[in-house]
């Protein structure tokens, strides 16, 4: 069914947890904890994260010597994981998603979706026509203990998926890149550490940029079936769609990139 595969990752599959991954435990955050994540994430979540960016290229700051880990005890080293599901298609990270009008799972509906990351081990987006009126970015950077406040410079909250809602991602452009930064595409990044809300706040930070609350998940080969079944429309992704506030209509511009009228697309869909 739909709404049991839509962005959620099934139990035996790790969670894609960007924030615990790829900032310090001092540094990612999530709303309702000041200053830091008391909640890190199993080891395994770690590694499949880190699986997942490796592919990509980093923000200069964010290239650090790996460290090996070590085998639990009594742990067979002959065992191996099962292998992804082979795709044809291609890394599609920096791309948005446009839910079609036969999404049967309401989360979902006309939902504008940036893909953070893709490959075979899963993807990773934010939803970015679900903006959020509370909390407001003056109160979230109080209860996170981030001076000044008021801040110097604010930006908007979205609500990004129906995962980990409490866990913050700030994508921006990239002319600011903090050490926990991770470069998507050239010209934008995400970060999920506090030092990115402690720019705005001073009024420095990224040109443009929005706040995500959670985000949306798939596993291995997900995706891609989704994308096979024509659940999804795949669109280059432009700064107004990213970043302006004009929420209510980004569906229907993502649609026009393509040249499609969502009421042609609506009546096609309602006699399939």
């Amino acid at each position: 069914m739909l709404a049991a595969t839509m962005c959620g990752l099934p139990k035996r599959t790790p969670s894609l947890d960007y924030a615990t991954c790829h900032a310090s435990p001092r540094a990612s955050w999530r709303l309702g904890e000041p200053g830091t994540s008391a909640a890190l994430a199993p080891n395994m979540i770690c590694a499949n994260i880190t699986k997942m960016v490796s592919r990509y290229p980093r923000t200069p700051s964010d290239r650090q010597p790996r460290s090996r880990s070590i085998p639990a005890q009594g742990a067979d080293r002959r065992r191996k994981a099962p292998a992804a599901p082979e795709t044809d298609i291609p890394p599609l990270a920096g791309n948005v998603l446009i839910a079609m009008p036969s999404m049967g799972d309401e989360r979902f509906e006309r939902s504008v979706i940036f893909l953070c990351l893709h490959n075979a081990q899963g993807a990773m987006g934010i939803i970015l026509n679900r903006p959020l009126e509370q909390p407001s970015f003056a109160d979230l950077l109080k209860q996170l203990e981030v001076a000044p406040n008021p801040p110097a410079r604010i930006i908007g909250l979205t609500s990004g998926g129906p995962m980990d809602n409490a866990r913050g991602f700030v994508l921006h452009t990239g002319d600011w890149t903090g050490e926990n930064s991770m470069r998507v595409e050239p010209g934008l990044a995400l970060t999920a550490s506090l030092d990115v809300l402690k720019a705005l706040a001073e009024g420095g930070g990224p040109r443009q940029g929005v706040l995500a609350l959670g985000y949306a998940g798939w596993g291995p080969g997900q995706l891609d079936q989704e994308l096979q079944t024509n659940t999804w429309l795949l669109a280059p992704s432009d700064p107004a769609l990213l970043f302006d506030d004009d929420h209510a209509t980004k569906w229907r511009r993502a649609l026009a990139k393509l040249k499609v009228d969502p009421t042609v697309l609506s009546n096609i869909v309602g006699h399939a």
